[in-house]
């Protein structure tokens, strides 16, 4: 199986693709791969081909592109995790998890009881590159957007999602429909709101509530943080055909 690498300057049309410095230093120095050796490459939007090092230089290595080869196919559903950001490396986790699961975008939002330090707008620019990594050892041609960070009210006011989810803890202050009803028609796009380790304010809820967004829950089980977000994830898959 070739190594994979992500490239954004592919010249389809021309044959030739472009390695950012990043990723030479990769393929160079960890890999230990030269001139001729194949690999893969993809552009993080859907597109891979099989390639050949042409040439390798400090500030990237110049491809030829030999063929466009299938891409993993992608869920039907767009959905966007909007994770309230938690403690330690465990966002660490929902960001790579979730890219192997197929989401279409990750926004860390700051809410009422967000215990770990981020600022909006501030989003460390680590859970790019955690992606990045995710979709190549997955094999996913597509690497999710992973916003800059927004405050919950925020999120709200932006979210454009055709069906907008709320994942709710057992006690909080409404009570969430379980996730095996969300069936029906298949949206094309979809949004899911997962709180932080103390979960969500009752003002939170009742905004969210105002914008449309429907409470569910995963049962009466509790979950780590980290875990809630992938757990939710496949079964919505499964509940939208997209496993």
């Amino acid at each position: 199986m070739l190594p994979r690498f992500l490239a954004h300057s592919i010249d389809a049309a021309a044959g030739t693709a472009m390695l950012s410095e990043e990723e030479t230093r990769h393929l160079s120095q960890v890999l230990r791969l030269a001139a001729g050796d194949e690999i893969a490459v993809f552009d993080g939007s859907g597109r891979e081909f099989r390639a050949r090092v042409e040439r390798i230089a400090r500030d990237g290595a110049e491809l030829r592109l030999i063929e466009l080869v299938p891409a993993s196919p992608e869920p039907a559903v767009r959905l966007t995790l909007a994770q309230a950001v938690i403690k330690g490396d465990k966002m660490d986790d929902v960001v790579r998890d979730a890219t192997m699961m197929g989401i279409a975008a990750v926004e860390p939002l700051v809410t009422e009881h967000t215990v770990a330090h981020m600022k909006a707008g501030r989003a460390p620019d680590r859970w790019r590159r955690i992606a990045v990594a995710s979709a190549k050892q997955c094999r996913r041609a597509v690497v999710p957007a992973i916003g800059v960070g927004t405050t919950f009210a925020d999120w709200l006011r932006q979210d454009q999602a055709e069906v907008k989810l709320m994942l709710v803890e057992p006690s909080a202050s409404v009570e969430g429909y379980p996730l095996s009803t969300i069936g029906g028609t298949r949206p094309a796009t979809a949004s899911l709101l997962v709180g932080p380790e103390g979960g969500w304010s009752a003002d939170e809820i009742n905004a969210a509530a105002a914008a449309g967004c429907v409470a569910i829950t995963l049962g009466r089980r509790t979950l780590r943080a980290d875990a809630v977000p992938i757990v939710a994830i496949g079964v919505l898959q499964f509940l939208w055909g997209d496993l």
